[in-house]
């Protein structure tokens, strides 16, 4: 049996905890629903390049 790998999930919480706190700190300031896709992209990547590195 595989051993977890707590740095990769720490990672992916490290990860969804900055993009919420970026979506916040968007919505306070009063952009457009538009951008916030424009920046959800790059995190994106680095999830997938995360994933694939993985396997």
């Amino acid at each position: 049996m595989a051993k977890p790998n707590y740095a990769f999930e720490k990672r992916q919480k490290e990860i969804a905890k900055k993009k919420k706190k970026e979506e916040k700190r968007l919505q306070k300031a009063g952009v457009d629903d538009s951008e916030p896709q424009d920046v959800q992209p790059i995190s994106g990547n680095d999830d997938k390049a995360a994933t694939t590195g993985d396997t």
